[in-house]
């Protein structure tokens, strides 16, 4: 559906796409999203600029340099629609060209899930696993179960759980924060 059917008498063509390593995401989004889709039911040629290989393998690898995650923040883009129709097309394409790609729908998402979307929770979540258990039962966090969330200039503070703001995190439900701010990022803001 996302690529729409060949006619009767079309003629494969050759569609050649040559990407900047170093504007991955942006280059294929313009070459995907602003095409014509009949002609990405063609062949595809892909090289990377500067680079000299152009086989089968150089199309593989540019599936796999990309990773998408939903953002609750996305919607301050004007074309932030214009990506999931790029995410369609993408699966389309290697669905077309069979090759196989991987994701997940998965509502459970673990701490390590989420180091190559955001490093820096990550790091801070680790840290708060790692501490001493008498260092986080001293409150030396300061810390509650809710997250602190800045949108377009204004802040609001979400409970991760019923009476959040009231639970001190401590030892003993530290475990229970890390997940429920991963929960809260990555299933729940996005969410509708």
């Amino acid at each position: 559906m996302m690529l729409e059917e060949v006619k009767d008498g079309y003629k494969e063509e050759i569609y050649e796409m040559i990407i900047d390593r170093s504007m991955l995401l942006d280059e294929s989004f313009h070459h995907i999203v602003d095409e014509d889709p009949a002609l990405l039911r063609g062949n595809l040629l892909m090289q990377f600029k500067h680079e000299k290989d152009v086989w089968p393998g150089v199309l593989r690898e540019w599936f796999f340099l990309r990773r998408f995650f939903p953002n609750s923040e996305s919607k301050v883009d004007p074309v932030h629609l214009e990506y999931f129709t790029f995410c369609g097309r993408m699966i389309a394409l290697a669905l077309l060209i069979k090759i196989q790609i991987g994701f997940v729908f998965d509502r459970d998402i673990s701490l390590e899930d989420i180091l190559d979307v955001d490093p820096t929770l990550y790091s801070s979540c680790k840290q708060i696993l790692k501490m001493h258990p008498q260092k986080v039962y001293q409150d030396i966090l300061s810390l509650t179960l809710v997250n602190d969330v800045e949108e377009m200039g204004s802040r609001t503070t979400i409970e991760l759980c019923p009476n959040g703001k009231d639970i001190l995190v401590n030892s003993k439900n530290r475990k229970q924060y890390v997940n429920l701010l991963i929960q809260h990022f990555f299933v729940m803001s996005i969410a509708s």
